[in-house]
């Protein structure tokens, strides 16, 4: 519902971070939706190997080259796809670990900590389990495939348990798995990769030395980047390690940031000359100014998180989840190192691994440093982290061939469906303790992060219900905003739903985009003058489009109020600086768009509707009684 804030008609959504449906908001709602696929496909490579097993097989094997000249890449598709497309997946794994480190909860460097040492511990007791059941076996050479968490299927999966456990645990195992998949690549260059040939990995330092030199002269153009990318995916391949490093080193380096107020006037400028001017020159310039708002980071994502989703991740599954099940198989994969090891470091080594790093940093640092969430959704979280799919069936394929990669696939879906099932049992016991206790095993008592630079104050704020209410619904709003007045009703119901919130309206009219605004913040600051601010601020949403100053004349006249007094208000602009005050606390937090509700100080993203809006209440009201 967010509009741009200078670029009324330009976009259906916000062009920042706090949009109302922000890259967070919709990486995780992508992830779990491609869920489904990622599972469909999965079975139809079981099927397909155990009904056609030599034309599977046969379709993976083809050889597949793209030659210029005397040079070219020579691989089978199944290689295509593992080291290929999966580098696009590994490069949005990348794109949204740094929109977290510049915009998100690891905005706040200390934040970081404990989420790197419970990664890199959920991935070191894994492999100590795997080592433990395979020593002085050869297969404890595919240890690799026992530490990293699959973020589609963990983000899919929690999202098919719903509410039980809350949306910051989506963000604190994400990042856990933005470790695992920057170790597990680290492993697979330096454990998994022969033959290295130094001079082609020199080269492809040197040219993402390149991509750092066009980034800080600030070029924004794709294609340069696209062509260094290609050609230092080959270097990197020529040399011998998997070339699926790339993606995530790729975009690590890519910068995520909030439009800037001066991309978004030139935005709203391209876009206005293009109507008066509709020409094909005119549309061209406008689309990219537009683009050229949003950060490269948010753009990339958006362009290419469903496809590696939706259609890679699932081409993955179906080129190596294939196996040929028997009962021969299974008695041996159910006895087998290879599988148990696997098996077991996934449904008990991560829940240890993340646990146990999460109590003992929390302990050592004194409760500085603690999980984002409470300690059952840490344990839920742990155990969930336990479905290893992606990068472990990678891993599996670079470490075993024949009987040992079938018992290692085996492995690898036993401990997705074990994963599963204990996380549900984790949630099923949460959910049978009393209210008290299970809102403090979900939430915790860590403090969040504060979105909202300037606090409510009782004595300047206009505010509706208790003044010492649990919960503090804040809302920027503009009065011809046409979402403001479509988010008005639901304020309403909330409001009406619950008796201890305390909704505070703030002012952010968009003047390029809409004209009347500023004049009716005024209009409402000059109705607060005589006691009305909250009637007017109903009327004005419900008749936006009588804004004009002889319409707000007629309505404080219709509200029964001293129209001289209100009309001199007006024509003196009474109330411009405490209109600008509310602006400028506006820019501080990083508003740009209207409506922005924040929830007890924490912005809140995803949609404005009352379901949305009602969950983010009731959760910070939870919360601050835990914490009184």
């Amino acid at each position: 519902m967010t509009q741009p804030r200078n670029g009324d008609g330009l976009s259906g959504q916000s062009l920042d971070e706090g949009g109302a449906r922000t890259a967070r908001w919709a990486f995780i709602r992508t992830e779990s939706g491609s869920a489904t696929v990622l599972l469909a496909a999965t079975l139809v490579a079981l099927a397909w190997a155990n009904i056609g097993a030599d034309s599977y097989e046969s379709l993976w094997h083809t050889h597949l080259s793209i030659r210029l000249g005397d040079s070219g890449v020579a691989l089978d598709l199944r290689e295509w796809v593992n080291s290929g497309l999966m580098t696009l997946f590994f490069f949005v794994v990348g794109l949204e670990a740094r929109r977290e480190f510049d915009l998100g909860e690891l905005r706040e460097r200390r934040r970081l900590t404990l989420p790197l040492l419970a990664g890199l511990s959920g991935m070191a007791v894994p492999v100590l389990i795997y080592l433990a059941i395979n020593a002085g076996d050869s297969s404890v050479h595919g240890w690799g495939a026992a530490m990293s968490t699959d973020t589609a299927f963990a983000l899919g999966m929690l999202a098919l348990l719903g509410s039980r456990f809350p949306r910051r645990l989506h963000t604190f195992i994400l990042t856990v798995a933005v470790v695992d998949d920057f170790v597990a690549l680290v492993v697979i260059a330096v454990a998994y990769s022969d033959h290295i040939d130094v001079s082609a990995l020199l080269i492809a330092l040197a040219l993402l030395g390149v991509v750092l030199l066009l980034r800080g002269a600030r070029i924004r153009r794709g294609a340069p980047y696209g062509v260094l990318g290609v050609i230092t995916w080959v270097a990197v391949l020529k040399s011998g390690v998997d070339p699926v490093v790339v993606g995530l080193v790729l975009g690590l380096l890519t910068i995520a940031h909030p439009a800037s107020r001066a991309e978004l006037e030139r935005a709203t400028g391209l876009f206005r000359s293009f109507r008066e001017q509709p020409t094909p020159e005119l549309e061209r310039t406008a689309r990219r100014g537009m683009a050229a708002a949003l950060s490269p980071n948010e753009r990339l994502q958006r362009m290419y998180h469903p496809w590696t989703s939706y259609v890679i991740v699932p081409l993955f599954a179906l080129a190596n989840a294939g196996i040929t099940l028997d009962g021969g198989l299974l008695s041996r994969a159910f006895t087998s190192p290879v599988t148990l090891g696997i098996l077991f470091a996934y449904v008990l080594g991560k829940p240890i691994g993340i646990i146990g790093a999460s109590v003992l940093t929390t302990r050592l640092s004194g409760g500085r440093l603690r999980p984002p969430v409470g300690w059952g959704a840490v344990v839920g979280g742990g155990a969930i982290a336990g479905v290893g799919f992606t990068v472990s069936l990678l891993i599996a394929t670079l470490a075993f061939e024949g009987e040992r990669l079938d018992e290692a696939k085996v492995g690898v879906l036993s401990a997705v469906v074990c994963s599963f099932v204990v996380t549900w049992l984790v949630s099923v016991v949460i959910s049978a303790l009393p209210r008290p206790a299970r809102s403090r095993a979900l939430l915790g008592t860590g403090q969040s992060l504060v979105d909202l630079a300037v606090p409510v104050d009782p004595d300047r704020d206009h505010i509706r219900g208790p003044i010492d209410a649990p919960v503090t619904l804040v809302e920027y709003g503009d009065f011809e905003c046409p979402f403001c007045g479509r988010a008005e009703p639901v304020v309403r119901e909330l409001l009406a739903d619950f008796g201890d919130v305390r909704y505070v309206w703030r002012h952010l009219p968009l003047p390029d985009v809409h004209p009347r605004a500023r004049l009716a913040a005024i209009a409402a600051e000059a109705a607060a003058d005589q006691g009305a601010f909250w009637e007017m601020m109903d009327h004005l949403l419900e008749h936006q489009d009588a804004l004009k100053p002889s319409d707000l004349i007629e309505h404080a006249r219709t509200l029964g109020l001293d129209v001289d007094e209100f009309r001199l208000a007006l024509r003196t602009r009474l109330g411009a600086d405490r209109v600008a005050e509310d602006e400028e606390s506006a820019d501080l937090s990083g508003v740009t768009g209207t409506p922005t509700f924040f929830v007890n100080g924490r912005r809140h993203h995803g949609p404005y509707d009352i379901a949305g809006l009602t969950a983010a209440v009731h959760a910070a009201k939870e919360r601050a009684l835990m914490d009184r």
